[in-house]
């Protein structure tokens, strides 16, 4: 195992000790399906993430269930917004369920912390024994998004941050960061490498919601927007390597 911050003779050091993953619940859709859980993309995604594990770093992943359902879209066709996005928080149990058994299978500790009580199922999140658990070397994964209505899992990545004391959150998608246009409709558009959080907010650009951008502003949180599809794609942001876009307070050259 490699201690973060310290490299081998033959490839450098991890820039990050802790990290907080993102993952939106369509990436266990694999492109096989529309909804659902596709079980061999399940398996590439941990891992990827026992790659940067064997490097010592500890990681927290935050998982999305919009795979499954999205509250948003079930008050959009008639259903109590509450109770939409409380179906939607239960739907991040069991992708966190399929994403541990996958972490697992490779031999990596893993525990599922949960903002609803479900004590058959998983722990209770509490910071400190979620921090213990990292520290012990195991994969923590954070699901049941903040345990309340309103509020997205990308806000839950950015308040778990803060909370735990991660060093980035990583946010994983389908593109290799953040452009200036739709790359998918614009062959001009330009990838933005870094950004300050005022640039996102002040040129309204789609990175994450205004509350878990604000959070991560108020915590001093960075935040790296990177292509999860992108073969080694979370070990190269773990090393530092200029790949997607990186957020934090002073920005820079785009």
């Amino acid at each position: 195992m490699v201690v973060p911050g310290h490299g081998t003779a033959n490839e450098p050091a991890p820039v990050y000790s802790r990290v907080v993953l993102k993952l939106s619940g369509e990436a266990l859709l694999g492109g096989q399906r529309n909804f659902g859980i596709h079980h061999d993309t399940v398996r590439r995604i941990a891992e990827e993430i026992g790659r940067v594990h064997a490097r010592g770093v500890e990681i927290a992943v935050v998982i999305g269930g919009g795979n499954i359902v999205r509250g948003v879209e079930a008050s959009n066709h008639g259903l109590d917004r509450v109770a939409g996005d409380y179906m939607g928080m239960l739907a991040t149990v069991i992708n966190a369920l399929a994403l541990r058994d996958a972490l697992e299978r490779l031999d990596i500790q893993t525990r599922v912390q949960s903002a609803i009580a479900m004590q058959q199922v998983a722990e209770p999140f509490i910071p400190r024994r979620a921090i213990r658990h990292l520290e012990k070397g195991r994969v923590v994964i954070l699901a049941a998004g903040t345990g309340n209505p309103f509020f997205t899992t990308d806000t839950t990545a950015a308040l778990r941050a803060a909370e735990i004391g991660a060093d980035v959150l990583l946010k994983a998608t389908k593109v290799d960061g953040i452009y200036t246009a739709d790359p998918l409709k614009d062959p001009s558009a330009a990838r933005l490498h870094h950004l300050s959080y005022m640039d996102v907010l002040n040129r309204g650009l789609a990175v994450m919601d205004n509350t878990a951008l604000t959070l991560c502003m108020d915590n001093g949180t960075p935040i790296v927007v990177f292509d999860l599809l992108a073969e080694g794609s979370i070990d190269r942001v773990v090393l530092g390597e200029d790949i997607g876009t990186r957020v934090d307070a002073d920005g820079g050259s785009a």
